[in-house]
């Protein structure tokens, strides 16, 4: 076999092969007993005809096809593994010549995973963020958990900033309700921020039992295109003003909470689970900067067919989160201020796809370097601690036995191994 090689860019190969007489005649001896199996000759069970029996009787177009297939397929494996090539899509192929039993010469054209060029990854800078934890951090968690035990009292006043109030409300754009703009005992406490700007203003002043409306423009950069710097009408009824009462931090107040004698216990574990979080965050945000360095110092392309599929990932996680949250892409693209989902794709989508897809090269790359490997006990704790998440979904607990699971797992088990030697490695 002669094969040569010509790179359009790091990641679009074409290989030219040339295969003799002799690597023809195996081939087609591959192809006759492939066609063994299904060819009806007379004295013979389906599909113990011998070869030489085959040879007879096969037609000669379709044992030349079969040659042709099984010598391509060999070919290019071999091509591939002669010029140490990766092939990340099934290549295609071309016959530009083709003598039976002595000369086929064809061309398999795709993309292959590029060259990796690692930088020096002993030689990094491990920028560590500093963790602090603020009065200010511990009040507004607090405040939170406070919410949880306010006593609401129903008053005849006028509704004011900080109440609870009860509304019906109906919004229309002309004489047209819109979908999502109507509901009945919706309990909105003045000054939440949670309707859009005036709504909640507009109820300020009004008592229980008063029916108005309220004329409204939504923002230019609103989620729903349809509403997006409409002017709209909401018909309000104020059922109910609660005067909302935040209690008072007393060591009762602090044993409701949890298991503590007093509001500083209080306040000193909001601290403690405060800075822990905080200090995850900063060694995740740590390990992606250093992983970036990396990648900034390394020689690396993305392929178009990776970054494709990265795209399509990204978009399915975010559409399955907004969903999640009561929103949706259209919804995310109009409010980031996108022209449409193509603009989003180019402007957002796809840099980061590029920039997820070759850190994903250097990682594997750097693996092979410091030949990371997956302690089986390792990959089985992982397995079992996933298993125990779906405890009450067994179907979903179950194909964590599947191999093409447990080889995720152990890829991104591998992938969290080699950061840490990363981090090993650059620690002073």
């Amino acid at each position: 076999m002669k094969s040569s090689i010509t790179h359009t860019t790091d990641s679009h190969a074409t290989l030219a092969i040339t295969l003799e007489s002799d690597e023809l005649k195996k081939a087609e001896q591959v192809a006759l007993v492939r066609l063994g199996k299904t060819i009806k000759v007379a004295g013979f069970r389906k599909g113990h005809v011998p070869v030489g029996v085959v040879a007879q009787h096969a037609d000669p177009s379709q044992l030349a096809d079969e040659t042709i297939n099984a010598a391509i397929n060999k070919a290019i494996a071999d091509a591939y593994s002669e010029h140490k090539l990766l092939p990340l899509e099934q290549p295609q192929v071309q016959v530009t010549k083709f003598v039976p039993n002595d000369t086929l010469e064809f061309t398999a054209e795709g993309e292959v995973l590029p060259p990796i060029t690692l930088g020096d990854y002993k030689k990094l800078k491990l920028n560590m963020p500093k963790v602090s934890v603020t009065v200010a951090d511990i009040n507004d968690v607090l405040a939170r958990i406070k919410q949880q035990f306010v006593a609401k009292n129903e008053v005849t006043r006028k509704a004011k900033t900080g109440d609870e109030t009860v509304i019906d409300f109906v919004g229309k754009k002309g004489d047209t309700p819109f979908e999502g703009g109507s509901s009945t005992d919706y309990a909105l406490t003045l000054g939440s921020n949670s309707f859009i700007p005036g709504f909640e203003e507009a109820i300020v002043g009004h008592a229980a039992g008063d029916t108005f409306d309220i004329p409204l423009t939504f923002p230019a950069n609103y989620g729903s295109q349809d509403l997006a710097g409409q002017d709209v009408v909401f018909s309000v009824t104020l059922k109910k003003v609660n005067e909302v009462a935040e209690p008072e931090e007393t060591d009762e107040l602090a044993a409701k909470i949890g298991e503590f004698t007093s509001m500083d216990d209080v306040r000193a574990d909001i601290k403690a689970e405060l800075t822990a979080q905080k200090q995850r965050e900063a060694t995740d945000d740590m390990r992606d900067d250093l992983i970036q360095q990396l990648v900034d110092k390394s020689k690396v392309s993305a392929p178009g067919l990776l970054v494709d599929d990265q795209v399509k990932s990204i978009q399915q996680d975010m559409a399955q989160n907004l969903m999640y949250s009561g929103s949706s892409m259209d919804q995310y693209v109009a409010g980031k201020g996108f022209k449409d989902m193509a603009d989003w794709e180019r402007k957002e989508a796809r840099p980061l796809a590029e920039k997820r897809v070759k850190a994903s090269l250097v990682l594997n790359q750097l693996a092979k370097e410091l030949n990371v490997q997956v302690p089986e006990q390792a990959l089985n704790e992982r397995i079992d601690m996933y298993r125990a998440q779906y405890a009450n979904q067994p179907e979903m607990a179950k194909r964590f036995d599947e191999p093409e699971i447990q080889r995720d797992i152990t890829n991104r088990l591998a992938t969290e191994l080699t950061v840490d030697k990363l981090v090993e490695l650059n620690t002073k």
